[in-house]
C-alpha cells in the first residue's frame, strides 16, 4: 500500500537506528534522506530503491521545504512507499509535524517512526546526562535558530534563565553569543556550566566545556561550527566523569579500509568501534569464475581425495556455491580430513557444517605445510580450493613433500574500478590517520590507484598498517616501511594493533 513514513534516523550512530525505521528501508521503493541523516543508512536501501537527496545545510537548501512536501506527494500518489530519512526525531525540531500536515491535506497515508533525538544522545556521548537527583530535575529543548537581528525573541529568556531545567539549545553554535547573552542579562550566572557536542555519536564527535560567560569565545577559538547542541546547567559538571565515548583511541581518525566490499564490513567495523572515520576503498574486487564446471566436478569427486585445504573464507564461499548447483552439501566430504589457514576461514566451514581437523598456530601458507607435514599428508591426495591468482607455496611444497596436489580455482581476485577522488581529497584535509593493507594484492592494486610518489606526499601523517610478513614485504616492494603490523594474522589483531598504536600516540602528543 502507497504510504509515506517520516522516519527518525537518530543522531548518526548507525547503532542507533530502530529495527523499525530499518525494516521500513529495506522495502522502500523511494527514500528521501537529509543532511543529517546516516549516509551508510542507504546500505540498508533496496538495489533498485529510488534516493534523493534533500539535505540542507547552514541555509543551503538542496531542495526547499515545499518542493520536499511535494515530492513526497507526488510519490506516494504514484503508488510508491516512501521512507522520508530525517536526523534525529521527525518531530523533534525536524519538522516532520509540517510534513505530515502536508500529507494529511493531500490524502496521502503517512505513518511517524521515531528516532533517537541528538538532544538525548549527544550529551550522553560527552558524558553529560541531561538529568541527575543532584542537578536537575527537569530538561528543556529549545531552538537556538533564531535571528538575532529581529526585535524579537520567541522564548521567554527570564523563564529559562530562573529555571533549574538543563537547557539543551538545537542549532545554536551560529547564535552562540547572542545566547549566552540573554541567559546572563536574564538572571543565570556566567559561572553556569555549559558544553558544546559537534557531531555527537558519529566518528567525528567533539565536545567542549566551559563556563555561560566563555562559552562562546572559547567555541570560536576551537572552531565549534554546525551541527552543534549547546548544554547549558549543572549537569555539565559530570562530563570530565562520565565521559566515555572521547576516550576511543581511533575518534576522528580516519581508516582506510582496502579490502573487497564482500570482506570490509569486519575489519569496518571493529575500527568504527574504537571511534575511526572508515572510508572503504576497495582495491581488489571478488568475482566468481566465468566456467564452474571444474569446480563441480570436484565437488562430485571429494570423498576420493584424503585432505582439502581452503585458505581464505571466500574459497569456502565459492566452493560451496559450486557444491549447492550440484545439489551437494557437506556430505560430500565423506572421509576427507579438511584444514583451514586461519579462524576466519575456520569459521566460514563452521557455518556449514563442516570442523576444521587443522588449523595452524601462525595462519600462513608456511605453517600450513609444516603442520600437514606433521600429520602425514605425503603421499595423499589434497585438494586446494582457492583464488586463481594466489602464491605458490603451498602446492609447491606440499608436493614436495609426496602428497599428491590439485589446486582448483574457485574463484578471482581482479582490480577494483575504485574512483581515488575521495581518498585523496582526504588525504589532502589531514582527515586520513592508517591505510590497511590486508594482503599484497590490496597493496599492488591500491598503488596502481594512488601512485607511490603521490601517496609519499602524504605520510609521515598517513601511517600504514599491514597483516602478515608477506604483505610487508609487498610493501616494501613500493618503498613504504609498515607503521602497524598485527602479531597476529588476523582482522581482529590488525584492529586492535592500530587501536594501540593510536593510544600510544594520544599519550605522547600534547
Amino acid at each position: 500500500m502507497p504510504k509515506v513514513y517520516l522516519l527518525g534516523a537518530g543522531p548518526g550512530d548507525p547503532g542507533l537506528l530502530t529495527l523499525k525505521a530499518k525494516a521500513v528501508l529495506e522495502t522502500a521503493d523511494v527514500v528521501v534522506y537529509d543532511y543529517l541523516a546516516n549516509k551508510s543508512f542507504l546500505d540498508f536501501c533496496r538495489p533498485d530503491a529510488v534516493i534523493h537527496y534533500v539535505g540542507k545545510k547552514g541555509g543551503d537548501h538542496t531542495l526547499p521545504q515545499d518542493q520536499i512536501n511535494r515530492l513526497l506527494v507526488e510519490k506516494a500518489k504514484e503508488g510508491k512507499v516512501v521512507a522520508r530519512l530525517k536526523g534525529g526525531d521527525p518531530y523533534v525540531f525536524g519538522r516532520g509535524a509540517e510534513e505530515a500536515e502536508e500529507l494529511l491535506d493531500a490524502g496521502v497515508s503517512f505513518e511517524v517512526v521515531p528516532g533517537v533525538t541528538s538532544a538525548v544522545a549527544a550529551p550522553a556521548y560527552a558524558g553529560i546526562p541531561l538529568t541527575h537527583r543532584a542537578y536537575a530535575s527537569s530538561v528543556s529543548f529549545i531552538t537556538g535558530h533564531e535571528d538575532p537581528t529581529k526585535p524579537g525573541s520567541a522564548h521567554d529568556w527570564d523563564a529559562l534563565a530562573k529555571s533549574a531545567s538543563t537547557l539543551v539549545f538545537f542549532m545554536g553554535v551560529k547564535n552562540l553569543p547572542e545566547i549566552a547573552r540573554n541567559l546572563m542579562a536574564a538572571g543565570r550566572p556566567g559561572t553556569t556550566p555549559a558544553a558544546l557536542v559537534r557531531w555527537g555519536t558519529t566518528c567525528r564527535h567533539r565536545s567542549l566545556a566551559a563556563d555561560l560567560a566563555s562559552i562562546a569565545e572559547k567555541a570560536q577559538a576551537a572552531g565549534f561550527a554546525a551541527p552543534s547542541l549547546l548544554v547549558v546547567g549543572e549537569v555539565v559538571r559530570l562530563r570530565d566523569r562520565l565521559g566515555w565515548f572521547e576516550k576511543r583511541p581511533l575518534l576522528g581518525k580516519g581508516v582506510v579500509v582496502t579490502r573487497s566490499r564482500e570482506q570490509a564490513s569486519d575489519l569496518v567495523r571493529l575500527l568504527s568501534d574504537q571511534g575511526a572515520c572508515c572510508y572503504e576503498f576497495p582495491s581488489i574486487a571478488i568475482a566468481p569464475l566465468a566456467d564452474d564446471a571444474p569446480v563441480r566436478r570436484a565437488g562430485r569427486e571429494l570423498a576420493s581425495f584424503d585432505w582439502v585445504i581452503f585458505t581464505s573464507a571466500n574459497g569456502v564461499a565459492h566452493f560451496f556455491a559450486a557444491l549447492a548447483a550440484e545439489g551437494l552439501d557437506a556430505r560430500t566430504f565423506g572421509q576427507a580430513r579438511v584444514a583451514a589457514i586461519g579462524p576466519a576461514t575456520e569459521k566460514a566451514l563452521g557455518e556449514r557444517g563442516i570442523r576444521a581437523d587443522f588449523v595452524p598456530e601462525r595462519f600462513v601458507a608456511e605453517s600450513v605445510v609444516e603442520g600437514l607435514l606433521g600429520l602425514g599428508v605425503a603421499g595423499k591426495r589434497v585438494l586446494i580450493p582457492r583464488a586463481r591468482q594466489a602464491r605458490e607455496v603451498l602446492p609447491e611444497k606440499l608436493a614436495e613433500a609426496g602428497a599428491e596436489v590439485t589446486v582448483l580455482p574457485v574463484y578471482e581476485t581482479r582490480p577494483a574500478d575504485q574512483d581515488p577522488g575521495e581518498i585523496l581529497d582526504a588525504m589532502r584535509a589531514g582527515e586520513i590517520g592508517y591505510v590497511t593493507f590486508t594482503s599484497s594484492s590490496t597493496v599492488d592494486n591500491f598503488f596502481a590507484k594512488i601512485p607511490p610518489e603521490t601517496f609519499r606526499e602524504f605520510t609521515p601523517g598517513v601511517q600504514c598498517a599491514v597483516i602478515g610478513p608477506i604483505t610487508a614485504r609487498t610493501l616494501a616492494n613500493y618503498g613504504f616501511t609498515p607503521d602497524v603490523s598485527a602479531e597476529e594474522f588476523t582482522i581482529p589483531a590488525l584492529a586492535r594493533a592500530i587501536a594501540d598504536h593510536a593510544a600510544r600516540e594520544n599519550e605522547i602528543r600534547p
